[in-house]
């Protein structure tokens, strides 16, 4: 086995394709929008006979005092889950970066492999650590079924008071940062920047949706569509018009666009009852299963400077 850079885009991408359920996060095309945002980024894969068994973005992230660990988003992603071998050696190879590096620890959050041996230690988690999946290879009427009572009529009742659902462009920019500027007032959230949905926005797998009344913007999401799987990433909506139900019938028309377009699957991307009632309810009610992830792990390799930097991240978070 050896260590190579990946410096080809379809050799990524094909290989994240052809895994069930794609992980988006570890594309090209999202290493170049951490690039935008001034991330130092590097694509990395495992070779055995000329083949490629794992591979995994590593994110340099600064944490203050010339100091930085390694940060793999929804990866490392192996080919095979059960080849032990292939995450040792992964895990061999990220301590050896880091001591050249003088990285702190490396911070990941796959589902493939059993990396117990190396003593990982549970975060603070960056990305949602449970989601909600629907099988899009079931028809229609399955779906309809197997959602919730209400969810059904809300969805009938945003068609009948005449809501329509269109997609957008970056042009449409500021009424997705107007509604995204609304959810964030009413619902006491904090959001990105400007600049971080305008980049995301640039992806070339991104999409921009609305929902109109009217000729009213009253709702959008952005989702993914990267491999098998469309991703939904954020949503919004206005203070007024809240009750012809356009948030259900949104859902409901990327579920189906989802379908026509052969996708295997839709997101919902990340649920919580605790952090986040009411939006879990509300996709709890398109059915679906519920998958689970380890959560977000740390491996320290300077372990004096690790304890430092999570006392240091306990008291910013708490005052």
């Amino acid at each position: 086995m050896r260590l190579i850079e990946i410096t080809n885009k379809e050799v990524l991408d094909n290989f994240l394709s052809n895994k069930e359920h794609s992980e988006f996060l570890q594309s090209w095309s999202w290493g170049e929008f951490q690039k935008n945002n001034g991330e130092n980024v590097k694509r990395l894969a495992i070779e055995e006979e000329e083949k490629i068994v794992a591979v995994f973005t590593l994110i340099k992230k600064r944490i203050g005092l010339g100091l930085f660990y390694y940060y793999s988003p929804r990866g490392p992603i192996l080919a095979d889950s059960s080849n032990k071998e292939a995450s040792d050696f992964l895990i061999t190879e990220i301590e050896k970066m880091a001591k050249k590096d003088n990285a702190v620890f490396f911070r990941f959050e796959t589902k493939e492999s059993d990396f117990s041996l190396y003593n990982p230690r549970k975060t603070i988690d960056l990305q949602p650590q449970k989601t909600l999946v629907i099988d899009l290879k079931k028809s229609e009427d399955e779906l309809l079924a197997e959602m919730h009572q209400k969810t059904r009529y809300n969805i009938r009742l945003a068609k009948k008071k005449g809501v329509e659902i269109s997609r957008g462009s970056f042009e449409n920019f500021d009424h997705f940062w107007n509604l995204m500027s609304d959810t964030s007032r009413r619902d006491s959230f904090r959001v990105h920047s400007r600049k971080h949905y305008e980049n995301l926005l640039k992806l070339d797998f991104i999409e921009l949706y609305f929902a109109k009344f009217e000729n009213n913007f009253i709702a959008a999401g952005i989702f993914s569509f990267f491999g098998d799987a469309v991703t939904y990433l954020h949503g919004a909506s206005s203070n007024k018009f809240r009750n012809t139900m356009s948030p259900f019938l949104l859902q409901w028309y990327l579920i189906c666009v989802g379908k026509e377009k052969d996708y295997k699957f839709y997101d919902f991307y990340g649920i919580d009852e605790q952090k986040w009632p009411g939006v879990t309810r509300f996709k709890k009610g398109f059915g679906g299963e519920e998958i689970e992830y380890a959560g977000t792990l740390d491996i320290p390799f300077r372990t004096v400077c690790y304890n430092m930097y999570k006392f240091f991240r306990y008291i910013r978070r708490k005052f």
